[in-house]
């Protein structure tokens, strides 16, 4: 019985391939790209694990040790793993409900379950979500995300924030009269900057062409290649140094970042734990699986390198996933923003993703206590940024481009992400295109009447028989009924695709119902696939005409 399972996915890393005929030229060009990706990769490790309800050393070695697993044994050669922005609502409702203790336990078992997926080639399974659905949740995870920076864009003096979406809007509006116009002025600068810098150095701009006409400026000139998060992150905390803000900081809320690598703990396990987390989990993994695959796909299209492998791809996720716990990591997966980064950068293999993670170590160990002056409004105007970029806007704009099946999905998924829970979304979403695939196929079946008399019924089938389209078999029964005695039913099955057991079915009853009134039930042009169906049901045998 064994013997008839599909073979497992081989566990083979694309870093193995990619080194084949490696040379000094293409670790140039990985050196180059891995050291600006960790650089890029420093504030945003560092907001999305605050805006978790983590501490920022969190997010920093989820980067680190993450990402060097991710491309080390990974089905892809320029993707770049770490903490998600897409995963900030999803933890910070754990962390609230469970605990960061239970956080871990849940992220290694989302691991777990992310390996095995791999390892059974489900890869693929991760395309058949509706693209509808990805853009609904993917919207509501970019407006709850910007939500959750309101409070230190404001410089509120708000304790802890609640997890629901509504619980924040209280909360919001009823610590107003804390506002801080220094953080919220440090966080529109932000936004501002990381807005105009990109267009500044752009090719085509103004500035651009006028500064290239001088030539004693080619130290300015090089700080284009600096990525505006770090640009928006040194300036803004010197001038909230020098100006002596009164705004929050790292170092006044976390006490600052440690300057060392994080002990290795065992996380308080229980089986009974897990029983528990079995909702988390699941969310992680989906969440983990879909983003990761997304993104290697988002790379696929924009490097020449080889297609991802899927399969390696979730089991490399699986195995990050398992190992960042036991470092007091938060969730990992693929991130666009940083892979669209290291492509655009020129980078060639896996190592660039590697150099990524030690370019971040170094950074973390050298200048960890430099991190306590960051002000936290800056870190919120980074994700602010990040959740506007994140978000598919202009989908909304297209709705009216589209049936009324794709707008209900995606605007049901957006507002249940909002409102309740991704989890609950991506479940409604699915169920939502099961439910509106069946009735768009049962509306595609056909039982069309040809040229008929009195002693035969004639119909022509198109489509697939199925049980969402059963019924149209009804107004065929219906005829034999009231017809005369002896009548026979000839179904011309040519454009029938497909024939499930509930559609056999729907055929048994048919011919018990020709029998009653003393005809003949046949059937001609019968496919592959339905014929297989009703040969091996025994049901050929009861047809007078089978062909």
């Amino acid at each position: 019985m064994l013997k008839n399972l599909p073979p497992l996915a081989p566990f083979r890393p694309r870093l193995l391939n990619d080194l084949k005929g490696y040379n000094g030229e293409k670790l140039v060009k990985d050196m180059g790209a891995g050291a600006t990706v960790g650089i890029v990769a420093l504030p945003l490790a560092m907001a999305f694990a605050i805006a978790s309800g983590l501490k920022p050393e969190a997010g920093l070695w989820t980067a680190i040790i993450a990402g060097f697993i991710i491309s080390a044994l990974g089905g892809t050669s320029v993707q770049i793993g770490g903490p998600a922005g897409a995963f900030i609502v999803i933890v910070y409702g754990i962390v609230e409900r469970y605990g960061v203790a239970n956080l871990l336990i849940a992220t290694a078992s989302a691991g777990v379950l992310l390996f095995l997926l791999g390892l059974f080639r489900l890869g693929n399974l991760v395309r058949y979500v509706p693209v509808s659905v990805v853009i609904g949740f993917t919207n509501g995870i970019a407006v709850l995300i910007g939500l959750s920076q309101v409070r230190d864009w404001l410089g509120l003096d708000i304790t802890k924030m609640p997890g629901d979406f509504f619980g924040q809007i209280d909360t919001l509006s009823q610590h107003l009269h804390s506002f801080n116009a220094y953080a919220f002025g440090l966080g529109a600068l932000c936004v501002i900057g990381l807005f105009i810098w990109p267009r500044l150095w752009a090719v085509d701009s103004q500035f651009r062409r006028q500064l290239d006409q001088i030539d004693t400026v080619s130290a300015l000139k090089a700080t284009s290649r600096l990525p505006a998060p770090v640009v928006a992150l040194v300036t803004l905390s010197l001038l909230a140094w020098a100006l002596s803000m009164p705004v929050e900081t790292i170092g006044s809320r976390f006490g600052g970042i440690p300057q060392g690598v994080p002990a290795f703990e065992l996380p308080d396990f229980s089986w009974e734990t897990v029983r528990l987390l079995v909702t988390p989990t699941l969310t992680i993994a989906i969440l983990g699986a879909i983003e990761s695959l997304l993104c290697a796909r988002v790379a696929d299209q924009l490097s020449d390198t080889p297609k991802h492998d899927p399969n390696q791809e979730l089991m490399a996720q699986g195995v990050a996933n398992v190992v960042v716990p036991f470092f007091g990591g938060m969730p990992a997966t693929g991130t666009i923003a940083r892979t669209v980064t290291n492509i655009r950068s020129g980078a060639v293999s896996p190592v660039a993703g590697i150099v990524h993670s030690a370019t971040l170590a170094a950074v973390v160990l050298i200048a960890a206590p430099l991190a306590a002056h960051i002000p936290l409004a800056v870190l919120a105007g980074v994700l602010l940024f990040v959740a506007w970029n994140m978000g598919e806007w202009r989908e909304f704009g297209r709705l009216k481009q589209f049936t009324n099946h794709y707008r209900l999905m995606m605007v049901s998924t957006f507002l249940v992400t909002i409102i309740f829970d991704l989890t609950v979304a991506v479940e409604l979403g699915l169920v939502m295109a099961c439910f509106l695939f069946v009735r768009r196929q049962s509306d595609i079946f056909r039982a069309d009447p040809l040229a008929s008399n009195e002693h035969q019924l004639t119909y022509r089938l198109y489509g697939s028989l199925f049980f969402g389209a059963v019924a149209k078999i009804d107004p065929i029964v219906n005829a034999v009924e009231q017809g005369p005695a002896g009548i026979n039913v000839m179904l011309d099955a040519t454009q029938l695709i497909s024939l499930d057991t509930t559609g056999l079915d729907a055929l048994e009853q048919l011919h018990k119902a020709v029998a009653k009134r003393g005809g003949h039930l046949g059937m001609v042009g019968v496919n592959p696939q339905p014929r297989s169906l009703i040969e091996r049901s025994g049901f050929a045998s009861h047809l007078h005409t089978f062909h």
